[in-house]
């Protein structure tokens, strides 16, 4: 009676009998609410009929969403029980279309359109389970509904944007013929595979050369607009369900570009940055809706994009990596029936597609009959060019029909884009049962010969190549391309030790997609690829993965081009892992090398890793780089390159330990001492050219601060004093631009002042901070000797002369630095009021504390019993016994707690501790500048930033070193007490 449904033979056994029992309820309810429509006859009718009551008990017991739909629309189940179903689709095609056109406004269209959605679902589930159709005719149907909902939502778009004078079209019946928009089909849309719960992957282009677009807001926002009004109209679910879930994301640069693109700056794209997984999607696009004429033609100018007719060994890897990048298993446990993915996991539905279409890459451009988007007519091509096997061909086209037609049950059942099958016993009988099992273990033998031969074939593909992922330590999934996440990759990135992996991904798909200049280049993201493995194993084993990767990325980003450097990666694999660290690890070192990718070069030449030169070396050595200079541009950025290399390698060499910071901290120095000397006299004579010289005059660069003491750490600025002497009789300069001594010597400061501070191409060579100069900021910017001199000796505050025991003459003539050595020395060695200094001494650390507050230990500059307290002690016994013994005066913390023990003002237990002590303090603060830039609390602290620390330390773990600097600055809290605060707190009130 029903000749759809006459052989019932292959529709499966219901899975749950009391939903066939409430089914079988509401389908006579139905029969009650239908009297007056005519359908109650054919309800009974159709359940009293054998072949009809199999057909429903198939639905009941297996699939809610179905049941539903049939309970629903009882005289849709009539209109195609008697006829064929290509018949009931035509008819349902055409009734959609002419509804479409008959709708009054957009949700009148929106509810015509998902009606005709759950009809369509009815009918190819009828056809399918009946076995009318095959799993061909299944997916055709749906994808050709999308096309026509997508053509009738357009077609009402247009309509609207022409009656508001937005648009101009030449065809009111059929707006889409000639209109320039185009709508491209990509995925299974674009290859008639959709699934019954199909995303469909659109990209939306507009011809610029046809397009008619006259609205106010042109071409770009209208189109765009028009777009997310279409995606409204398919995806927004209302009270009647929704059409499809759209995916736009296909597009060209998808993060970076509109919903809606030209065709010329789409094919622009493709030709310069188009990466071959792009290729790959590109070999199922088809226009589907819009102006057909318009997407052929844009396929057809692209064709050569994606068929390369001759590929280079570089290219061929880069398709090998896009399966290599998904881990083979070869040799890993054997895979689970239960939760597993049949699409994108092992042996699933992805490697099918992914291994006809790496084939098709590679081949298709020199051999036509390649060129196929649907897979099985691809894998059919590949063996008829005897590119695979015939047997394999069979044997793959098989296990694809087998995985497509179980996740159209799975996805029959609610209606939900799944493709996991369920991981539980209840959820694994009943998708057996939906697809004719009588016995789970044989479905899932089934599944699993399907996967285990599917799976040998992907892997056997490309024995021959190396795994990505060999020999790094990586375990999974590695897969970047396309534009949405991949599960595996998720759980690698995680496992590996990201925090963040969804935020790792998106960047390293920024890359493949060529945001950057540095991976623009084809050749430069095939080497890219290549890495991405070790290269991501690298920063997942620094200080803090996740920072380590956005470092990598604005570095990256910063790279002029990427292909000389990838090749150094490729050809020396061990730079990979300091500039794992360096991003990792060193954020000052990062900066360097971001704006100097070049600075790897030197890395790995002979000597990067022996002890630097001394100042003498260092000079000659800047000396020849500034010989090539031509003007004083050239000085400035020749320096920097110089300075900033020599102190990449200090920086790398305190990183690996190889220098610690009582070694660093001299050689920061004479880095800093060569280029202020070097500067000077380039701005000295750049000056001379204008204004002559100070006849007699002499000027002189006096270091203060670390600088001074030769306690530099990375980013460590310059405290400088500039003093300079002329004879009586002379009032200005010589040249034809005469200047008073007074501005002169002003100017020359300035001058240096801004060679070492100012940005160029090269970045800044060092900050500078005049603070320590006579009168503090108040003060001329150079003062003559004598002023220098009245003025530390009458004026200056007890702060001033513990900051004058740093004192040290790094540029200027012997002459006038012999004289301002003396007058230090002079004023070092004075004899003082011992009450006064240690009142003003322990006052000056109580405003500090009461300033500058922390119980942090690891703020070792402020926190009681750090540097501060080590340095006021050593500044404070100077200045105190210098008048007797003027052989204690040392600038450096260190030196000075020596020549304190030499000369018996310190015992040999007390001196080892204070130095004991500033050196840790120092290694620790040398570490922390060199790896953060904000102050380090522990209590959420990377574990490797723990075990550098440890090491700095030089204890086994990180809380026997917190243990070890707290009881260290406990002894020199104490010791400060002893020789400063408790002495000053008997003192009777100054």
């Amino acid at each position: 009676m029903f000749a759809l449904f006459a052989d019932a033979s292959s529709l499966p056994p219901p899975h749950d009998a009391e939903s066939v029992e409430n089914g079988f309820s509401d389908w006579y309810a139905a029969a009650n609410s239908s009297a007056d429509d005519g359908h109650s006859d054919f309800i009974h009718a159709f359940a009293a009929d054998e072949a009809g009551r199999a057909f429903l008990t198939a639905l009941f017991g297996n699939s809610p969403y179905l049941a539903r739909n049939v309970i629903r629309d009882p005289g849709f189940v009539q209109s195609i029980a008697s006829q064929a179903p290509e018949i009931s689709l035509q008819a349902l095609f055409d009734q959609v279309r002419d509804q479409a056109r008959d709708a009054a406004n957009a949700a009148g269209l929106m509810t015509v359109l998902r009606k005709g959605k759950s009809r369509l679902a009815l009918l190819t589930a009828a056809a399918d389970l009946t076995g009318s159709w095959s799993l061909a005719d299944v997916t055709a149907a749906l994808s050709t509904y999308a096309a026509v909902s997508l053509n009738m939502g357009l077609e009402y778009l247009l309509r609207a944007e022409a009656a508001a004078g937005n648009f101009e079209i030449a065809d009111l019946e059929d707006p889409c013929r000639g209109c320039g928009l185009a709508i491209l089909g990509m995925g299974k849309l674009g290859a008639d595979e959709l699934n019954y719960s199909s995303d469909i992957d659109l990209i939306v282009l507009w011809d610029q050369e046809i397009a008619s677009y006259v609205g106010r807001r042109g071409p770009e926002e209208g189109f765009v607009r028009l777009t997310r009004d279409l995606v409204k109209i398919i995806q927004d679910r209302t009270g009647d369900g929704y059409v499809f879930r759209t995916d736009l994301r296909l597009r060209p640069d998808a993060g970076a570009t509109p919903v809606a693109l030209s065709m010329a700056a789409a094919e622009n794209y493709y030709e310069s940055v188009g990466q071959n997984w792009e290729r790959a999607a590109m070999i199922k696009a088809r226009t589907v809706a819009g102006d057909i004429d318009a997407g052929n033609g844009f396929l057809q100018r692209i064709s050569p994009f994606i068929w390369r007719k001759f590929l280079d060994f570089a290219a061929i890897e880069d398709i090998h990596s896009i399966k290599r990048q998904i881990h083979a298993h070869k040799g890993h446990q054997r895979v689970t029936v239960p939760g597993h993915n049949i699409k994108v996991g092992r042996g699933g539905i992805r490697e099918i597609e992914f291994f006809a279409q790496t084939q098709q890459l590679i081949a298709g451009g020199r051999d036509p009959t390649l060129r196929q988007s649907g897979t099985c007519a691809a894998l059919t091509a590949l063996a008829d060019a005897a590119q695979i096997t015939p047997d394999v061909a069979d044997e793959m086209i098989d296990s694809y029909g087998y995985f497509r037609r179980l996740e159209h049950r799975l996805q029959m059942i609610a209606d939900e884009q799944t493709q996991t099958l369920p991981d539980d016993p209840q959820g694994l009988a009943h998708i057996a049962t939906f697809s004719g099992y009588k016995d789970v273990s044989l479905f899932e033998t089934d599944v699993l010969a399907h996967l285990e031969r599917v799976e040998s074939h992907y892997a056997r593909l490309f024995e021959d190549a190396p795994d990505l992922g060999a020999g790094d330590g990586v375990d999974g999934n590695l897969v970047f391309t396309g534009t949405e996440d991949d599960p595996g990759t998720i759980e690698t990135l995680a496992s590996m030790g990201y925090r963040e992996p969804t935020t790792a991904a998106a960047a390293i798909r920024r890359w493949h997609h060529g945001r950057y200049r540095a991976t623009r280049s084809v050749r430069a993201r095939e080497l890219l690829t290549e890495l991405m493995p070790i290269l991501l194993s690298t920063l997942a084993n620094t200080l803090n993965p996740d920072a380590a990767l956005l470092k990598f990325d604005e570095f990256l980003g910063k790279l002029p081009s990427g292909v000389q450097l990838f090749s150094l990666f490729h050809a020396h694999p061990g730079l990979l892992n300091l500039v794992g660290e360096i991003m990792g690890g060193a954020p000052r070192l990062a900066e360097y090398l971001s704006r100097n990718p070049s600075l790897l070069d030197g890395v790995i030449s002979s000597g990067f890793y022996d002890p630097l030169p001394d100042a003498n070396e260092l000079r000659s050595e800047l000396e020849g780089a500034l010989s090539r200079a031509r003007d004083i541009q050239d000085v400035l950025d020749i320096t920097r390159r110089w300075s900033h290399g020599r102190r990449f390698q200090i920086g790398v060499q305190n990183l690996r330990h190889i220098l610690d910071a009582n070694a660093a901290g001299p050689a920061l120095a004479d880095l800093a001492d060569v280029p202020i000397r070097a500067l000077l006299g380039c701005v000295s004579d750049e000056l001379a050219e204008k204004h002559g010289v100070v006849p007699g005059g002499e000027f002189v660069v006096i270091a203060m601060g670390k600088l001074g003491a030769r306690e530099m750490t990375a980013g460590s600025d310059l405290d400088l004093t500039f003093v300079y002497d002329h004879p009586d009789d002379v009032s200005s300069s010589d040249g034809q631009r005469p200047l008073s001594v007074t501005e002169y010597y002003a100017r020359l400061a300035k001058r240096l002042i801004n060679a070492l501070n100012a940005m160029t191409g090269e970045g800044r060579l060092y900050d500078v901070d005049m603070r320590l100069r006579p009168s503090g900021a108040a003060g001329p910017i150079a003062v003559r000797l004598d002023g220098f001199a009245s003025y530390q000796t009458t004026d200056a505050w007890t702060w001033e002369h513990m900051a004058l025991v740093r004192a040290r003459i790094v540029a200027g003539p012997d002459h006038l630095a012999g004289q301002v050595e003396q007058t230090v020395r002079q004023i070092m060695s004075a004899r003082r009021d011992g009450d006064k200094l240690l009142h003003d001494v322990a006052e000056m650390r109580e405003r500090i504390e009461r300033d500058r507050p922390t119980s942090n230990p690891w703020s070792v500059k402020y926190v009681r019993g750090g540097i501060v307290d080590l340095e006021f002690i050593a500044q404070y016994l100077v200045l105190r016994h210098a008048h007797e013994k003027p052989e204690v005066i040392d600038g450096n913390t260190s030196g000075a707690f020596e020549r304190l023990r030499e000369t018996g003002l310190l015992d040999q237990g007390t001196a080892g501790d204070l130095i004991d002590a500033i050196v840790l303090m120092r290694n620790v603060q040398g570490l922390l500048r060199q790896t953060t830039s904000d102050d380090f609390e522990d209590v959420n602290a990377p574990e490797g930033l723990r075990a550098a620390l440890a090491a700095a330390v030089g204890e086994p773990d990180f809380s026997a070193a917190r243990a070890h600097l707290i009881d260290t600055q406990a002894r020199v809290f104490q010791l400060f007490g002893n020789i400063v605060s408790e002495p000053a707190s008997l003192l009777k009130p100054q």
